[in-house]
């Protein structure tokens, strides 16, 4: 939960902390930001965070001992959480087709969260396969990671540049890091012993 609260918090903090306080860009409108510099594809990646965080959600309830009320509202709030990420209307109907092709992805990994979270409400996995949702939330945390890290890593010598000042790394970009790599540690960790616990059950 600490990794979860650290994600999403990190999401709606300063990433890019400008010389200005028009220039400092939360990690919400990071994504919106790049589009006016022709970052193209790539700035999809500052999308990432909360789409991983909704799927992260979605697994999780998959290990809960129940499939209760609690379950449904904490996939409720997965789909909620993605949703951040969902492109404005106006640009998913624009009449050029190739503005609205750069916005088919993102709506197609939306799209995986709620599929991802109805299916975590009828699936209960048993025995070895209780593992499959812990690994699953590990290799997805690893994305939202490195991938929005990594990318803000490259830009940011060009936002230096473009600025004409030292563009440092937001508190924001720290958070996310810190919030996947402790759901990251603590899914490999639940992997591994769920794995023993298993294997001593075969025994």
């Amino acid at each position: 939960m600490l990794g979860f609260t650290a994600v999403f918090i990190g999401y709606l903090t300063v990433w890019m902390p400008g010389p200005a306080a028009g220039l400092s860009l939360l990690g919400v409108e990071m994504g919106e930001w790049f589009k006016f510099l022709g970052l193209g594809p790539r700035r999809n990646l500052f999308y990432l965070p909360p789409i991983v965080l909704g799927l992260c959600l979605a697994l999780w309830t998959m290990t809960w001992p129940q499939n209760n009320w609690r379950a449904w509202f904490m996939r409720i709030l997965a789909v909620g959480v993605s949703l951040l990420a969902f492109p404005a209307f106006e640009d998913i109907t624009n009449a050029d087709a190739s503005v609205r092709e750069q916005y088919y992805l993102r709506v197609l990994l939306i799209g995986l969260v709620v599929i991802v979270a109805l299916l975590s409400g009828l699936w209960r996995p048993q025995g070895k396969w209780r593992r499959v949702p812990w690994f699953l939330m590990a290799a997805v945390s690893l994305i939202g990671l490195v991938l929005p890290t990594w990318q803000y890593l490259q830009i940011r010598p060009y936002i230096n540049q473009v600025l004409g000042v030292s563009i440092g790394v937001g508190v924001g970009v720290w958070l996310n890091g810190a919030g996947f790599l402790m759901i990251f540690a603590v899914t490999v960790l639940e992997t591994f012993v769920i794995k023993r616990t298993t294997s001593k059950a075969d025994i």
